[in-house]
């Protein structure tokens, strides 16, 4: 239930709170005083697109603001419950609109998106505006109409959302069975190109880090003389040469010796040298030993080079990299492997889809004949409310149709020759005869605005013991209809409310009277500027508003005392 709400430089609103109750709340007011701006407003906390248009001139940002009562076993609790919001403490919604369209949505106090908001308010509220008149114009809304009337029990919402769940759940089944008839029929060339590139990977015989090493080889294949060279004069420097650094060493080692003789504090300077000279020992014979191994033979050189350039041809043709190469081939011998099992895969596809598509239309045939009773049904349901709102001899029937198969439909996605949607076999189509002796046509041919706000009012009525949302707005419930009708309208709209928390914006003061709550919706110009004020009426002020609701500007004696006598006998 709707508790407060407040809205903050939007449009022609500078800042403007309402307190809701229970019961039927009216909200009245001259043309373009700000109702439907209001109304606008619950529509952008409720998950509407915004835009920068909105702000009040002058304005940097707009802010709205709503406090919901949430029941704790309704489906929006669950779904706050499933976002991390706990229902207990109420649902605060906010939104702040910036003229830079980097806008906010906050959902009890912490930052939230367009999607989690839409996902929790999609049970929350039902605005029934000119926009609902038009949707019921529409014919893909009239089945969501039936199957709601027609879940009650549960019976048809729970198998239209098995039909739901079937149908998505067949749609990736189909096109893996489309994807591998396609690999099936290029089955061969597809398997000519695998092998060879299975065996061209392969008889290369790759190494993980081989290129590194590679490259490492042929730096010192180039530089072969450089490193002989090398090598060969550290040798004579250290231990062959005249005056090599091992004779010399040996020399200071001697002389050493023999100082220590004199002083022992140098011993430790003469067992060092002499570690020096057989490490320099050891170097030398390392380096003897390096000689052996560098290779001279142009041909390795040439090995070498080839062997770096396949590897090089392999990396650019799978992948840039030797792990890269060893990737694509065992995605290579994956894809052999599955070809090679190709037609036991697709016998097990077939049959798959075959139990699947035996369910759905097994469920798709049940929901159409549940669908079938409740047309019958609601179609009764209907003509008794419009009769009870001044349409006594309308007759309303609902026409289930379907989409006979073609040629070009997928036969898994077709039952006893009609084509299978996630909504099932049907179609539903809302038929009208205002008067006697009319045929019945669809409701978008026919119906009047007063006709079609009726027929809106009495489908709400009707669903008020099925639909999930705590509050009901309407706007512009009275258009196209009289006096006598708008009692009954507003008899209606008060028994709604016993069942729903009701917001209704009108200009007429039969319906108005009904209202447990009125508020009056003004709008002022000041210091140039026009702004909407909201006033909450008590007993003598409502008299006044339905009178100028009655009588315009001018309000005479009988004016007023017939929007008195309204109101008391209300």
């Amino acid at each position: 239930m709707l508790q407060e709400l407040s809205i903050k430089n939007f449009a022609i609103i500078d800042d403007l709170r309402i307190s809701f109750s229970e019961g039927l709340t009216i909200l009245s007011g001259e043309t373009g005083a700000g109702k439907s701006i209001i109304l606008q407003a619950v529509n952008l906390l409720l998950g509407s697109r915004a835009g920068a248009a909105m702000i009040r001139s002058g304005a940097e940002a707009a802010e709205l603001e709503a406090l919901f009562f949430i029941s704790p076993d309704s489906r929006t609790a669950t779904v706050m419950a499933s976002h991390g919001y706990d229902p207990a403490e109420g649902l605060l919604i906010r939104r702040i609109i910036s003229v830079t369209d980097r806008h906010r949505i906050y959902v009890n106090g912490k930052l939230a998106t367009i999607q989690v908001l839409s996902a929790i308010t999609e049970s929350l509220a039902s605005i029934s505006g000119q926009h609902a008149h038009q949707g019921l114009l529409k014919e893909d809304q009239h089945l969501q109409i039936l199957d709601q009337f027609g879940g009650l029990p549960r019976d048809l919402l729970a198998l239209r959302n098995e039909v739901h769940a079937g149908y998505l759940g067949i749609l990736p089944l189909i096109q893996n069975l489309h994807r591998l008839q396609a690999a099936s029929l290029r089955q061969t060339e597809r398997i000519d190109l695998l092998s060879f590139q299975k065996r061209e990977i392969t008889e290369a015989r790759i190494q993980p880090g081989e290129d590194s090493d590679l490259d490492k080889d042929r730096n010192r294949l180039k530089h072969t003389e450089m490193l002989f060279q090398a090598v060969q004069d550290s040798i004579e420097t250290l231990y062959v040469g005249s005056g090599a650094v091992s004779e010399r060493l040996s020399t200071i080692r001697k002389t050493m010796d023999k100082a220590a003789q004199v002083d022992p504090g140098l011993t430790s300077f003469s067992t060092a040298l002499a570690d020096a000279g057989f490490r320099i020992e050891d170097i030398v014979e390392g380096l003897r030993t390096y000689l052996h191994t560098i290779e001279t033979d142009e041909g390795r050189l040439e090995a070498v080079e080839a062997r770096i350039d396949l590897l090089h041809k392999l990396k650019r043709k799978y992948g840039g990299s030797l792990d890269a190469v060893l990737t694509r081939l065992t995605e290579i011998e994956k894809e052999l492997f599955d070809i090679e099992h190709l037609s036991g895969t697709l016998e097990e596809i077939q049959s798959e889809l075959a139990s699947h598509h035996a369910r759905l239309c097994q469920a798709s045939t049940a929901l159409s004949n549940h669908r079938t009773q409740a047309a019958v049904a609601l179609a009764q349901r209907v003509e008794t409310e419009l009769a009870a709102l001044k349409m006594p001899h309308t007759r309303f029937q609902i026409a289930l149709r379907s989409t006979p198969a073609d040629a070009g439909s997928d036969p898994f996605l077709t039952c006893e020759g009609k084509v299978l949607t996630e909504y099932g076999l049907d179609r539903a189509i809302f038929l009208i005869a205002p008067n006697p002796g009319e045929a019945l046509k669809p409701l978008s041919q026919i119906a009047s605005g007063g006709e079609l706000s009726r027929v809106v009012l009495a489908l709400k009525a009707i669903l008020s013991n099925t639909a999930a949302v705590e509050t009901v707005i309407f706007d512009e419930v009275d258009s196209g209809i009289g006096g006598g009708v708008a009692e009954v309208v507003g008899k209606k709209l008060l028994d709604l409310s016993g069942h729903h928390q009701v917001i209704c914006i009108t200009h007429l003061p039969q319906i108005a009277r009904f209202g447990n709550h009125h508020f009056r919706i003004i709008k002022n110009v000041q210091e140039g500027r026009t702004t909407t004020t909201i006033q909450a009426l008590n007993f003598e002020d409502r008299v006044h508003e339905l009178a100028r609701m009655l009588g315009g500007e001018t309000l005479t004696p009988a004016t007023w005392e017939h929007a008195r006598e309204l109101l008391e006998s209300s």
